[in-house]
C-alpha cells in the first residue's frame, strides 16, 4: 500500500459503497490492506489499471478519515462515515427499507424519515467526492442500490461526465416501487445517469414504466428523454463470475483433496445437497430446509444415504429481523436432526460462518446437487459458481424461478420455492434424474456460464456506457 497523491484524478472511476479491499491488522500492530475476494474487483482490475482508474467507498469502519492510498495497482479513495451514519444510511434506509422493498416486499420494508435524511447526505458526501478525483469527461461507473442519488448530484456537480448506474439487486414493479415515500427522489437520482443497468429486462422495464408515470417523461422502448433532454438508456447487463479462475482454483490438488475430506467427513453419502447463502429472509432458507426435513421424516430421502450441507453466512446480525431468522433455522435444523438423526451423522449440517473461496470451491466441488432457492433475487451468483467448478458434465443444481439467474440457467431444475411440495419434488427429480439427464443439463449450462463471464459484463457495459448520452430521443433512434 502506498500513499495516493493528494491531488488525485482519474478517468474511469468505480463508485461503491464499499472499497474493495480488507483490513488485515499484523502481529505488530501494523495496518496493511488486502484486496477483497470477488468477481467485482477482478472484473474491474485490468480496465482501472489501463485507464488509471480510481475507486471510491467507504472503508468498512465507522468515523474513520484516511487519505487515497494506492493497493495493488488500484488508487483508492475513502468516504468516511459517522456510526450513526451507518446506522440510519446503510442499516437503516439501505437494508431495512429498499432492501425488502426490492425483494417483493418479503419483509415488511420501514419507511423512516431520518434514515431518508442521512441517505442524502451520505450519497452526496459520495458525489462530492468522486466529482474531486474525476478528470474532465471521465467515465463513472456508480453501483447498487445503497448510491441511487449520486448520478443527479454527481451530474449538477459536473456535467461533463458520462455517468452509468448499474442495480445489482432486483427493480421492483410499481405498484410495490409506489410505496415508497422518496420514490420520485430516487427515480430523479437514477435518471442523473447516462446508462442504468438492471439484471434482467423486467426491471429496466420497470424503472421506464416508472419514469413515465410518475415524471410524466417521454420514453421509447428502453429510452427516457430526461429532465435536462439527455436520452438516457435503460438497459439489462445480467451479471455473472470469474469463471475461468473458479474452475481452475476448483482443480488444484489442494482443493481436491478438500473435497474428498468433506464427502468422508459426511461419512461418504450417495447423495450430498449442498445450499451456500448470505444468512437473509430473501434467500428461502427456512422453506429449503423444512423441504428436505419433510422428505427425510417420510421415508422419501434416507438418512443414512443422503445429507444436506447448509452453510449460512453471517450477514447484518445487529438488524433484529435477521437475529431472529438466524434463531428460526438454529430451532428448525435442531427438531430435523433429533427427529432423523443418529449419533455422528446428523442429516442436516449447519455452518453459520465465513469461508474462503477455496473451501467454497472443494464444497461446490463435493456437492452432488446444489440448492439455490431464493424468494427472490437479483442474479444469485452461487448458481453460477457451482456450475464454474463442475469438471464433468455432472451434479444437478436446483434453481429457483426468481433468481436472476434462473432466466440464463434454463436447463437448472427450476422450482417455485414457496411451493414446498413442489419443491420437494424437484429435489427428488433431481437426486434421482438420470446421468445422461444431468449431463444434458449441466453441458448447457457450463457452456453459458463459460461464454457469459464478468468481464464479458463489465466490457459489455463499458462500451455502452462509452457511447450512452449521445443520441437524443427525437432522433430516429
Amino acid at each position: 500500500m502506498s500513499r495516493a497523491a493528494s491531488t488525485t484524478t482519474a478517468s474511469f472511476v468505480v463508485v461503491a459503497n464499499r472499497l474493495p479491499v480488507d483490513r488485515v491488522v499484523s502481529n505488530d500492530g501494523s495496518v496493511e490492506w488486502r484486496t477483497s475476494p470477488g468477481g467485482l474487483v477482478t472484473a474491474f482490475q485490468p480496465v482501472m489499471r489501463s485507464r488509471e482508474g480510481a475507486w471510491v467507498g467507504w472503508v468498512g469502519a465507522p468515523d474513520e478519515e484516511l487519505e487515497p492510498f494506492v493497493n495493488d495497482g488500484i488508487t483508492l479513495v475513502p468516504v468516511p462515515l459517522s456510526g450513526p451514519e451507518i446506522e440510519d444510511y446503510y442499516e437503516g434506509f439501505s437494508n431495512a427499507t429498499l432492501w425488502p422493498l426490492y425483494h417483493d416486499v418479503v419483509a415488511p420494508p420501514v419507511f423512516q424519515r431520518s434514515w431518508w435524511d442521512a441517505y442524502v447526505a451520505v450519497n452526496q458526501r459520495f458525489a462530492d467526492r468522486t466529482a474531486e478525483v474525476a478528470d474532465r469527461n471521465a467515465l463513472i461507473w456508480v453501483q447498487d442500490y445503497q448510491l441511487q442519488l449520486v448520478p443527479q448530484m454527481l451530474r449538477e456537480l459536473r456535467p461533463d461526465l458520462r455517468i452509468g448506474f448499474f442495480l445489482h439487486i432486483p427493480f421492483p414493479p410499481t405498484e410495490l416501487f409506489a410505496q415508497l415515500p422518496w420514490r420520485n427522489q430516487i427515480l430523479r437520482g437514477l435518471l442523473g445517469a447516462d446508462l442504468v443497468g438492471f439484471q434482467l429486462p423486467g426491471g429496466a422495464q420497470n424503472f421506464v414504466r416508472l419514469v413515465r408515470q410518475r415524471l410524466n417523461l417521454e420514453s421509447r422502448r428502453n429510452h427516457v428523454k430526461a429532465p435536462d433532454g439527455r436520452d438516457v438508456v435503460a438497459r439489462a447487463y445480467p451479471i455473472s463470475i470469474d469463471t475461468r479462475s473458479l474452475h481452475e482454483l476448483s482443480q488444484h490438488p489442494d482443493v481436491v483433496a478438500r473435497a474428498e475430506e468433506i464427502r468422508r467427513d459426511l461419512d461418504d453419502p450417495e447423495v450430498l445437497f449442498v445450499g451456500v447463502d448470505r444468512l437473509d429472509y430473501t434467500k428461502g432458507l427456512v422453506e429449503r430446509i423444512e423441504a428436505f426435513g419433510e422428505l427425510v421424516l417420510d421415508g422419501s430421502i434416507d438418512a443414512d444415504k443422503a445429507v444436506l450441507v447448509q452453510v449460512a453466512t453471517p450477514s447484518r446480525e445487529r438488524v433484529d429481523s435477521y437475529r431472529q431468522l438466524r434463531d428460526d433455522i438454529d430451532r428448525l435444523v435442531g427438531r430435523i436432526n433429533g427427529d432423523s438423526g443418529r449419533i455422528g451423522r446428523p442429516v442436516i449440517t449447519y455452518l453459520h460462518a465465513h469461508y474462503p473461496r477455496e473451501e467454497m470451491a472443494a464444497l461446490y466441488r463435493a456437492a452432488d446437487v446444489m440448492v439455490v432457492t431464493p424468494l427472490r433475487d437479483g442474479m444469485n451468483l452461487v448458481a453460477k459458481e457451482y456450475i464454474a467448478c463442475r469438471q464433468a458434465d455432472d451434479g444437478a443444481l436446483v434453481l429457483s424461478e426468481f433468481a436472476g439467474a434462473a432466466s440464463e440457467l434454463k436447463q437448472a431444475y427450476l422450482v417455485n420455492p414457496h411451493d414446498i411440495d413442489g419443491l420437494k419434488d424437484r429435489l427428488l427429480e433431481a437426486m434421482h434424474d438420470t446421468a445422461e439427464n444431468k449431463a444434458r443439463r449441466m453441458k448447457s449450462m457450463r457452456r453459458h456460464v463459460s461464454d457469459y463471464d464478468i468481464d464479458r459484463w463489465a466490457r459489455s457495459f463499458l462500451t455502452d456506457l462509452e457511447s450512452a448520452g449521445l443520441p437524443r430521443l427525437d432522433s430516429n433512434q
